[in-house]
């Protein structure tokens, strides 16, 4: 099954897949409001707005599974994310990243290793994904990586549609 192929639900409960993103470069974000990361919001939102135009988007997935940072229902996420941090970004609805539970969509990201050739489960709130516009797994950066790091931001800049 290709990543574009697996069922979503927008935050709003709308049906969707990657395949609404085909052709894009897309940095998968596993987000939640009440970690000491989510100032993270903060480069991520930078990085839609330097790169949007350029055929490029962030894709938040609020998780609720790290010490219950992500408590809040979909219109708190919303709210939260819109007024305290200004994002423009789509948020999926609350999705488990790791365990019995994992979302099909990270049961495929999360074989993906990242810089130190360690694949796996999610570390921590804000563990990023670079999928290709071609729809292949790009890069992993782990929950430390700030959003703007070099890494990140080369990796992207490879992505970007010619």
């Amino acid at each position: 099954m290709s990543l574009y192929d697996i069922p979503l639900r927008t935050l709003t409960g709308e049906a969707t897949t990657l395949d609404a993103y085909k052709g894009k470069a897309v940095l998968v974000v596993n987000v939640a409001s009440k970690c000491g990361l989510t100032p993270q919001y903060t480069g991520l939102e930078r990085l839609q707005q330097q790169f949007g135009e350029r055929g490029f988007t962030v894709l938040g997935v609020p998780s609720n599974q790290f010490a219950g940072q992500e408590p809040g229902s979909a219109e708190e996420i919303q709210t939260f994310c819109s007024t305290t941090y200004g994002v423009s970004f789509p948020l999926l609805e609350k999705t488990d990243v790791n365990g019995a539970e994992r979302h099909p969509l990270y049961a495929e990201l999360t074989q993906v290793a990242d810089a130190a050739g360690e694949a796996g489960d999610v570390q921590w709130n804000f563990e990023k994904f670079l999928i290709s516009p071609e729809g292949t797994v790009a890069g992993r950066f782990r929950p430390r990586t700030e959003p703007e790091a070099a890494e990140i931001v080369t990796a992207i800049e490879a992505q970007l549609p010619a």
